[in-house]
């Protein structure tokens, strides 16, 4: 989809501020909030695909007022009311609603383990052909679809050459929506810099983006 949180390229957002020797978490409720993510997916009522579209789906003046992490706990927050784990009013209350059924974790200590690798199957499956090769030369699709796509704006219709095979994933356009996992191989690609902005960028630089089968044409 496009939306505000698709920033690349885009003029007037303002430099980049790296912070030197920045810290994993700027607060420790930063470090709650990613914890409870990762916890909370365990109950598998959605997936990293479908947070990632529940973050897109935020309101543009609020998602471009937020935080990094406050967006996940707004967004954390709207997920486990959809999805029925909690209610509206116990979120705003902090608490569980008198007479509320208690709840079984489905992340303990004992099954933390399992949860390591996210949950990502393995890149390596034999079955699923890639379409192209390292050195090939390709376009990325021009397509503004209106759900989830990881396919950014300012590269699409432009070309590119493979550089990396990474493997087989998950499409995350059909993965975001329930709609399957649709596994194909994913390439790093290799941008100039002037393909992607004109003449006025340095020959020098390029960019690399990562890209699914379904994103790529031969050029």
């Amino acid at each position: 989809m496009n939306g505000v949180h698709d920033m690349g390229g885009l003029h007037g957002m303002g430099p980049i501020q790296h912070e030197r020797n920045e810290p994993v978490f700027h607060a420790q409720w930063e470090g709650r909030v990613y914890a409870l993510t990762r916890a909370m997916r365990a109950f598998r009522k959605w997936n990293l695909d479908a947070e990632r579209h529940a973050l897109e789906d935020l309101p543009p003046a609020e998602y471009l007022r937020m935080s990094y992490y406050e967006r996940w706990l707004v967004r954390l927050e709207a997920q486990v009311v959809a999805y029925g784990l909690v209610t509206e009013q116990e979120v705003r209350a902090g608490r569980p609603s008198p007479g509320s059924l208690e709840g079984t974790p489905a992340l303990t200590v004992e099954t933390s383990s399992g949860w390591l690798d996210r949950g990502i199957a393995s890149s390596h499956d034999p079955t699923v052909r890639p379409r192209f090769e390292v050195g090939d030369r390709v376009r990325a699709r021009n397509i503004h679809p209106v759900g989830h796509t990881r396919l950014p704006r300012y590269a699409r219709g432009r070309t590119g050459i493979i550089e990396r095979d990474h493997g087989v994933y998950d499409f995350a356009d059909t993965h975001a929506h329930f709609q399957g996992t649709k596994r194909q191989h994913v390439y790093s690609v290799r941008f100039s810099a002037r393909e992607l902005w004109g003449e006025g960028a340095s020959p020098r630089d390029a960019v690399h983006i990562d890209m699914w089968d379904d994103y790529l044409d031969h050029a």
